[in-house]
């Protein structure tokens, strides 16, 4: 597959390069595991000379002498003669070399250094402090791990706090680009296709890539690739999670399976675990692993009412909902009997996608100043999508259906009275009533 979108990350990592000319430049690119960060960089950087470092977990000699060699290769410079055994003499050499020539040099998995040796951490923060000023570098990390990448940069204990001079976290695929992915690859695709393009991959670049050269680009191709026998994705959620969450992986994984399923709110999830005091969990996993939204109704005034929790990892949502809740049955040797069984419920799970999907479509066109839902405290009346645009007083009221034929003009006006006499916020907004369907998700919404 060739390298789509990512047009703005590229304009910044460009203007990044240009003023570490003149002045040092540290750059932090952080993301989920599989989202693009090592093919981002290399593609900015593409026709430049590029230092790449990547930290293998092993010893910290061999380490080195791969860096060495790289350095040797890209700068054509000697390399000491002696044998370079820790990568602060290779760190010190490279900030050298700047003070004479520039260098971009791309650490990628930055944060296994705490694996090989945790004073490397040490190490750099002196290094750096006494050599960037007459240095002319341009030093990007990246890393997967969030929590060990927040701790190395916003613990203010620790010795590389805020040292970096940018900061960019790398998102998934919106929904103009896997339009565009599908048009290339299947320009005959259904919609059915592309809503399992985004349900089933969440715009991560590594899983729409496996589909791609495998030409897996419909829904039923997509459902036989995940459900073959040791497919990629039947682990894919322990292979990315486990590190991120230690020892309390059980507890973590167990909430995360369980919001998947529907069981969204913090009284009903402890209940499900026999009444155990989740919210620090919640916090985390909201805050720290950035895996789970806390979501209210708009406008709702208590930050502790009416509230939800959802999985915004669309891959993930559906590993914990389907692969991780009957992983018994894959061990048994009913993958199969799994596959059809996620077929079957798949249509009432895609729901959900297809509401988040149109949501997405509405943040792209950057028409509104707020975007989200709405259910009064009963539950009785609720709304898919609110979209508000305050500077032109203008709200629109989405209902999302798989058929347009299913769509109720006169029930959607009576809710948004609800909604409206709820908030008394409105008054002077123009209003309007919009249906979406599985039919539109090809057009702009």
């Amino acid at each position: 597959m060739r390298f789509f979108d990512r047009k703005n990350e590229i304009e910044r990592l460009h203007e990044i390069e240009r003023l570490s000319h003149n002045a040092s430049q540290f750059t932090i690119i952080s993301g989920r595991r599989r989202i693009g960060k090592t093919a981002l960089v290399k593609k900015a950087y593409e026709d430049r000379n590029m230092l790449y470092f990547f930290v293998a977990r092993k010893a910290e000699a061999d380490l080195c002498q791969t860096f060495m060699e790289e350095i040797q290769e890209k700068l054509n410079v000697p390399v000491p003669t002696t044998a370079v055994k820790t990568f602060a003499e290779v760190f010190h050499y490279v900030m050298q070399l700047a003070k004479s020539q520039h260098i971009i040099l791309f650490i990628d998995e930055f944060q296994d250094f705490n694996r090989v040796n945790p004073s490397i951490f040490s190490d750099m923060q002196n290094i750096w402090d006494s050599n960037k000023d007459d240095a002319h570098i341009n030093l990007v990390v990246g890393g997967s791990v969030n929590t060990l990448l927040n701790k190395i940069f916003t613990d203010n204990k620790e010795p590389l706090y805020g040292r970096q001079t940018n900061t960019m976290r790398i998102k998934a695929f919106p929904p103009s680009v896997l339009k565009e992915i599908m048009q290339e690859y299947s320009p005959d695709y259904r919609e059915e296709d592309l809503l399992a393009l985004y349900t089933l991959t969440g715009g991560v670049a590594k899983y729409i890539e496996l589909f791609v050269d495998h030409k897996h680009l419909t829904l039923n191709k997509m459902m036989k690739a995940i459900f073959e026998p040791d497919s990629f994705f039947i682990h894919e959620g322990k292979s990315m999670l486990i590190e991120e969450f230690g020892k309390d992986y059980g507890t973590y994984f167990s909430i995360l399976t369980l919001i998947s399923q529907g069981r969204n709110t913090r009284a009903d999830i402890e209940d499900a675990l026999g009444g155990k005091e989740l919210s620090g969990y919640l916090k985390k996993l909201s805050e720290d692993y950035n895996l789970i939204s806390k979501q209210q109704p708009m406008h709702e005034k208590s930050p502790n009412k009416s509230v939800h929790y959802t999985v915004t990892d669309h891959f993930l949502r559906f590993w914990f909902r389907f692969i991780f809740k009957y992983s018994h049955v894959i061990e048994a040797g009913g993958i199969e009997r799994l596959r059809q069984i996620t077929e079957r419920d798949y249509p009432t799970f895609s729901g959900h996608s297809l509401e988040s999907f149109f949501r997405d479509c509405l943040r792209e066109t950057g028409s509104y100043t707020r975007i989200g839902y709405w259910h009064d405290r009963k539950g009785e009346n609720e709304i898919d999508i609110v979209a508000e645009d305050e500077f032109d007083k203008k709200i629109v009221f989405y209902e999302i259906k798989r058929q347009a034929k299913h769509f109720d003009y006169k029930l959607l006006k009576e809710k948004a009275d609800n909604f409206l006499r709820s908030t008394g916020l409105h008054k002077d907004y123009t209003i309007e009533f919009k249906s979406l369907c599985l039919d539109d998700i090809k057009c702009n919404s």
